[in-house]
């Protein structure tokens, strides 16, 4: 994925609902650990989720942090993948990028 910031033309509610089942009923090990909704000027908000999933390649379990947001109109995502590696190393055979994408592709056919 080569952009992790976009905008799609869903509403805050079905964007959140889309990933939520992309990465929690689209795998095994997929897992909501938190989130967290920020309000801001009447119906503009955020909302940030936490998620984690077992990468075998990687070895362990790897986080995505997904933010949506319709704060300057139209609803963004930003994501980013991260936890992969042992110890010292950050190489995680390419899960964390792999985790991120999986939001790319599940809104590829909802962006603006």
């Amino acid at each position: 994925m080569d952009e992790n910031t976009f905008l799609v033309s869903l509403s805050m509610e079905e964007t959140a609902k889309k990933i939520h089942s992309a990465v929690v009923d689209g795998s095994i090990t997929g897992e909501l650990l938190d989130h967290y909704v920020i309000q801001g000027q009447g119906t503009q908000y955020c909302i940030v989720a936490v998620y984690e999933k077992h990468y075998w390649r990687a070895g362990n379990r790897l986080t995505l942090t997904v933010t949506i947001d319709n704060l300057s109109g139209p609803t963004r995502v930003h994501c980013i993948g991260g936890g992969g590696g042992e110890g010292l190393f950050r190489f995680d055979w390419g899960a964390a990028s792999s985790f991120s994408s999986l939001v790319y592709e599940c809104l590829r056919d909802d962006m603006l």
